[in-house]
């Protein structure tokens, strides 16, 4: 049979069995179901590592360690968070208004995957449907299929040892475009929760569904003057968050910004934790090897930096950790200003503060509307300035990924960052479990009615 065909007929069995099972799982209590999270992250954690190398070795991006914790973190973190979060029954009651908000689940979630973070948005977003009451039908990309499978079978072993039905969390392992298509636009899939590339993610949003998507990231980060006694630390910051698996989180940094007055030291103590600044010849033999084209090389996608190295002829010292290449445009002129899913860093130097912020505002402007933006500063004034960039999330003073995560930030735990309006996403939040239910008002007459006679009458 074609490969579309096989595609479309799996992802139509999977939801009419992800449907049925919903309808059985609607009768569970709250405990229950708060049971289910706890048993699925348990079962994850010691496979967490096993998982990391499934997906290292199927889809050759990012390493191993990053993986494991990505993993971790989508199943302990996550599900810890939600212990304490009412998705179901009554969310709250206010006795002044006498208003009560109740929570329903939606329905069949159908779950985009990316190639860069498989098993770990497995995770995500499986424990974030099954909390909320959903069932869950995960389309991985066609590179990530198989540790992407094993991961939601994992877990649903997990779920129907404490009873969960058959089917409630399912992942296709036939996978095609059309098939993917099929699963977002079929009667029963109730939510499309996308992660993906744009393409991927332009189809979720035509596709008829309720749809919850992020856009890519080309997150900017400013090193304020007034944190010039902290250099070595957030240079340690930069470098651990953008060589984290091997640059494959859109959250993490893009672009450093630093002042001429501070710069020179800053430039030293990366270089000091492993970063290596190319000359101006390197830096355009790699952006030829990572944008070919007005897009990246996906052979490029969380690669190493030795990797990346062979790839654009660069002898690099021991133990690089991340490539650093001196701009000064931002655009297309520009390629490597643009998100880099991979351990390479734009850098620019500027003369001022203001200068800072407008190039800023480029990069942001440059394929990352409305994801995220890195400030160290502990100027307040600073922070509030920088603070008006068109972005979902200032982090101020943390690595970005471990803060756009909600990990070093009090941001809720989430491996889905929306982008709001800025690049046409219905939310800017991280997206949780709270996204995934509807949320019925039970409101009782709080004034006689007649009275609008009274006060609008003539």
């Amino acid at each position: 049979m074609d490969q579309d065909l096989q595609s479309i007929a799996a992802a139509r069995r999977a939801t009419e069995l992800a449907w049925e099972a919903y309808q059985k799982f609607r009768q569970f209590e709250r405990e229950q179901i708060d049971a289910i999270v706890d048993a699925m992250a348990a079962a994850i954690e010691p496979e967490s590592r096993r998982l990391g190398e499934l997906a290292v070795e199927e889809t050759g991006c990012g390493n191993v360690e990053d993986k494991r914790l990505k993993n971790l973190f989508n199943s302990i973190s996550v599900a810890a968070w939600l212990r304490n979060i009412r998705t179901r029954g009554i969310l709250w009651k206010d006795e002044v208004t006498k208003i009560a908000a109740i929570g329903e689940p939606m329905g069949v979630v159908a779950a985009l995957i990316p190639v860069t973070n498989p098993t770990s948005t497995v995770i995500f977003k499986i424990i974030s449907s099954i909390k909320a009451g959903n069932a869950i039908v995960c389309a991985p990309h066609p590179r990530g299929v198989n540790c992407a499978v094993e991961t939601a079978a994992v877990m649903a072993s997990a779920a129907e040892q404490l009873g969960a039905p058959p089917g409630l969390i399912q992942c296709l392992d036939k996978v095609t475009i059309a098939g993917t298509t099929e699963l977002m636009t079929h009667r029963r899939t109730s939510v499309v929760l996308a992660t993906g590339g744009p393409v991927m993610v332009k189809a979720a949003y035509s596709s008829g569904k309720p749809t919850l998507a992020v856009g890519p990231g080309n997150v900017p980060c400013y090193v304020h003057t007034s944190k010039a006694q902290e250099l070595d630390e957030i240079a340690e910051q930069i470098i651990t968050s953008k060589n984290f698996d091997y640059g494959t989180a859109c959250v993490a940094e893009q672009a450093v910004i630093v002042e001429q007055s501070i710069s020179r030291e800053l430039q030293a103590e990366m270089k000091l934790r492993g970063a290596y600044f190319c000359t101006e010849q390197e830096t355009a033999r790699l952006s030829k090897v990572l944008f070919p084209s007005n897009a990246i090389n996906p052979d490029c996608v969380g690669q190493s930096p030795e990797q990346l190295g062979k790839l654009a002829n660069i002898e690099l010292p021991p133990r690089t950790r991340v490539l650093m290449t001196s701009l000064s445009d931002v655009g297309w002129q520009a390629p490597l200003s643009h998100e880099k899913l991979n351990p390479v860093l734009a850098w620019y130097e500027v003369k001022s503060e203001a200068a800072a912020y407008d190039v800023a505002r480029q990069i942001v402007g440059f394929g990352g509307w409305g994801h995220t933006a890195v400030i160290h500063a502990d100027d307040g004034e600073a922070v509030a300035r920088y603070s008006e960039l068109p972005v979902g999330r200032v982090l101020v003073n943390s690595p970005a990924i471990i803060g756009g995560m909600g990990y070093s930030t009090d941001l809720e735990p989430s491996f889905m960052l929306g982008t709001g309006t800025w690049s046409g996403s219905i939310t800017s939040d991280n997206v949780t479990a709270l996204h995934l239910i509807n949320i019925k008002r039970i409101a009782y007459e709080s004034r006689p009615w007649r009275d609008v006679y009274d006060e609008f009458g003539e």
